[in-house]
């Protein structure tokens, strides 16, 4: 059994072998756009974080290396701490170095000597050797070492020449990369920029458009742009500023993969965390009620997912919490998969509700009023039958557990007639008096009516991980 979702295997001969998604075609598409536009740009995949950005930009970085273009894999993320960022970036360019280009490469590195800054004698020793090797330590310090010692000085001195050694350094990283690019040009990604600190993330970008513009080097950002907007903001500390254009200075394409088939994900998930071992266990499989669990398991997350676009990430978690919580069960206990599932969404998403709910903060009504204004307003005919069963389930449950005095009656019947009626009105349910939430509300009725004793603090119980763990 799993409990947490590990990175996807790329595998080398057929990149997207694995891939859930079916996102081959839009690596097909990215990749003749490279083709085509190889003087050099930058190009953003944006899409929001947690729907598989990283797997896919790996993926493809696979598929380009066995089109024969040169990759590199830069973790913005990961390496934010580093305190100069032009560092970094050329030690990425060392994984382009081969014994024929290896003296371009050394004059590379001596343009860029001039440029970097604010950087101690001892830290920048460490930086060069950690990124570029020992062969090119001593160069490199002995062109700073007397900047360094002489102080401020000399470095203002050298700032002087910024804009000659910018156009240097250029015309070096443009002759480095015409001798590897083959006429096909060098793909290089940069991922989780909208993770990194405000500040690392608007100098990557600046030292990108200022300093690594040349033609043979695609730049490819993935990146939620609202996130990274909301970065540049915080630098520029201004709510005022157009981030959308401030962007555009840096990225000439955006390309935003679609959004996946959640059914098909969800069905993953469903496999990948091994949830036929509990429901399809052949203890459970005996009870007639509970041999249904499993496809409404399936269907209401695929609908509730699909209805609220959860990012996979967030699905991931609400998978993984799924089952690790039915570890508390035993094969012939009610789950209601429907309500489950439910309610460990709203604990991921709307804690605030979840938490009140456990507490026994609400009327019914004021339950009603709080969970509908969390489900989808625009579902469909049968779904909305899925969505009312579990609302009432929901209902029934939460009453169950009020203590005796505190127990409301959901219906009531009217004077002079032998009708019921609902104690409480629901906006989700758009029948004529809210019967349909009336007719699952009325036990005599109801197919799973051996669940209307269940109280919602028991699952919920379980679903905060407090009682034993057991084996299924």
């Amino acid at each position: 059994m799993k409990i947490r979702h590990n990175d996807i295997e790329i595998n080398k001969t057929e990149p997207f072998f694995n891939c859930k998604l079916g996102r081959e075609e839009y690596a097909f598409i990215l990749t003749d756009i490279v083709k085509n536009f190889s003087d050099g740009f930058v190009l953003a995949i944006d899409n929001k974080w947690g729907t598989g950005k990283t797997t896919f930009v790996k993926m493809w970085e696979q598929y380009l290396d066995n089109e024969g273009f040169k990759t590199l894999y830069f973790n913005a993320w990961e390496n934010d701490f580093e305190q100069d960022i032009l560092v970094s970036l050329i030690s990425e360019l060392k994984e382009l170095k081969t014994s024929k280009n290896e003296e371009s490469f050394k004059n590379v590195i001596n343009k860029a000597v001039p440029l970097a800054k604010n950087l101690a004698l001892g830290l920048l020793k460490t930086q060069v050797e950690r990124h570029v090797g020992n062969d090119f330590v001593k160069e490199f310090i002995n062109q700073t070492s007397s900047s360094v010692a002489d102080g401020f000085q000399e470095q203002i001195e050298i700032y002087t020449n910024k804009k000659k050694g910018i156009l240097e350094f250029k015309d070096s990283l443009g002759k480095f990369v015409s001798q590897i690019t083959n006429n096909k040009p060098v793909v290089f990604i940069i991922d989780e920029l909208d993770r990194c600190r405000p500040n690392y993330a608007v100098e990557l970008l600046e030292q990108l458009k200022h300093l690594f513009s040349v033609p043979g080097i695609v730049f490819v950002l993935s990146i939620d742009k609202v996130q990274l907007g909301n970065a540049v903001r915080g630098v520029y500390g201004s709510d005022l500023i157009d981030s959308n254009e401030y962007l555009r200075r840096f990225i000439d394409i955006e390309y935003s993969i679609p959004e996946p088939d959640i059914q098909a994900f969800t069905n993953y998930l469903y496999g990948y965390y091994g949830f036929d071992e509990f429901f399809a266990g052949e203890e459970r499989l005996k009870y007639s009620d509970l041999q249904k669990d499993s496809s409404t398991f399936i269907k209401f997350a695929a609908s509730l997912f699909n209805y609220e676009r959860v990012t996979l990430r967030v699905q991931e978690k609400i998978f993984a919490h799924a089952r690790l919580v039915l570890t508390q069960f035993a094969a012939n206990n009610y789950v209601v998969p429907s309500l489950f599932i439910l309610l460990i969404y709203i604990k991921f998403k709307h804690n605030s509700i979840y938490n009140n709910l456990k507490n026994d903060k609400y009327s019914v009504q004021e339950l009603i009023i709080q969970v509908e204004s969390i489900l989808p307003d625009n579902v469909d005919e049968e779904d909305s039958h899925m969505f009312l069963y579990t609302l009432s389930m929901l209902i029934r449950s939460y009453n169950n557990s009020k203590e005796y005095p505190n127990k409301e009656n959901l219906t009531v019947r009217e004077e002079n007639n032998s009708k019921q009626r609902l104690t409480f009105t629901s906006k989700f349910d758009i029948s004529e008096n809210n019967e349909k939430l009336l007719g699952f509300l009325d036990s005599s009725r109801g197919y799973y009516s051996n669940m209307y004793s269940l109280g919602i603090k028991d699952l919920i119980k379980k679903i905060d991980i407090t009682e034993k763990v057991l084996i299924n």
